[in-house]
């Protein structure tokens, strides 16, 4: 899992996959799942992400995959 913030957007992904997406679906107001072609999900985008939770601890839960 690999997180990205931008500050200038005020906009979080959460990547949980290395497949490519190929829709997204938006699940509520600002929370997107991008999903690929099987409806797998890849990555959930947050727009307005600072207003929705404090932006330091969505760094804590990112993840490096086991080698």
């Amino acid at each position: 899992m690999k997180i990205n913030y931008d500050k200038e957007a005020d906009a979080a992904y959460i990547q949980l996959s290395g497949k490519k997406p190929d829709g997204a679906i938006e699940i509520s107001e600002g929370v997107i799942l991008h999903t690929t072609s099987k409806n797998e999900i890849v990555g959930i985008e947050m727009l307005d992400a600072s207003k929705k939770f404090p932006i330091k601890s969505l760094y804590k839960l990112e993840l490096q995959p086991a080698k």
